[in-house]
């Protein structure tokens, strides 16, 4: 029996989005855009989902193909969103043939590492990052994690370290060693011919996943850029608000188009 994503759903409505999360991160961390967007619209129906090594999931072991094979029998025909490493499985189920994902919003995302020298490199570095959370535990790698240049903009709360830090070393670990960022073949001449509609948003502060916005929005046919001011990388954290607004417009025109 296939293992199934742990998972809950806020709002009833007829229109379905199903959130992925970034790493060390749980399905909490969209709550507050999910429940931003099903207060504005009565017709939305948001899917919180636990990825594979993390919360309720984190027994759960899989690479890329098969966590969006898993994300996708949890949302079935619905809009993706996806953070960081939950952009990296959105990608994945996206790009696959008879794709069930309607239409993507892919945050703080790309489409790979073009580089096959420069994915090995990544790849070894995640697997001594596992080896770290092993080594330290949780909450001891979560400091060092969030002390990196890309989260120096989170507080303590804004981060949500509470949350993170109800993840197990052994789930963590398994997530960097099958779903980093080196182990994902690159994606991005999938991307030019994929149809659906895509998103691709950034932090304004977040230099390089600005940049990988902007070729996702440039490589991929029917695609838009929205970057999102006055915050880094967590832009989900840091302005629920600003994405809330920027999904809800990027819905309605999927809906209406």
């Amino acid at each position: 029996m296939s293992a199934v994503l742990a998972h809950e759903t806020i709002g009833d409505g007829d229109t379905t989005l199903v959130f992925a999360h970034g790493f060390t991160q749980t399905r909490d961390a969209w709550r507050p855009v999910a429940r931003l967007l099903t207060r504005r619209s009565p017709r939305l129906s948001c899917i919180l989902v636990d990825l594979p090594g993390h919360g309720a999931s984190r027994d759960i072991s899989a690479d890329v193909a098969e966590a969006a094979r898993l994300l996708v029998e949890v949302g079935g025909r619905a809009i993706y969103v996806g953070y960081s490493l939950g952009a990296r499985v959105v990608v994945e189920a996206l790009v696959q043939p008879d794709s069930p994902v309607r239409a993507a919003v892919l945050v703080s995302g790309g489409g790979g590492i073009d580089d096959a020298a420069a994915r090995a490199a990544r790849a070894a570095d995640d697997d001594a990052l596992a080896a770290r959370i092993e080594s330290i535990g949780v909450e001891a790698f979560l400091r060092e994690w969030l002390a990196q240049p890309l989260f120096r903009d989170l507080d303590h709360e804004t981060a949500q370290f509470d949350l993170r830090a109800t993840n197990s070393a052994r789930g963590l670990a398994d997530s960097l060693r099958r779903c980093g960022q080196g182990r994902q073949n690159p994606r991005w001449e999938e991307l030019a011919r994929v149809s659906a509609p895509i998103l691709a948003v950034a932090g304004s502060r977040d230099v390089k996943y600005v940049a990988l916005a902007r070729r996702i929005a440039t490589v991929a046919a029917r695609s838009r850029l929205a970057i999102i001011e006055d915050c880094g990388h967590s832009a989900p954290l840091q302005r629920p608000d600003a994405v809330a607004d920027e999904i809800a417009e990027f819905v309605a025109a999927v809906v209406n188009r």
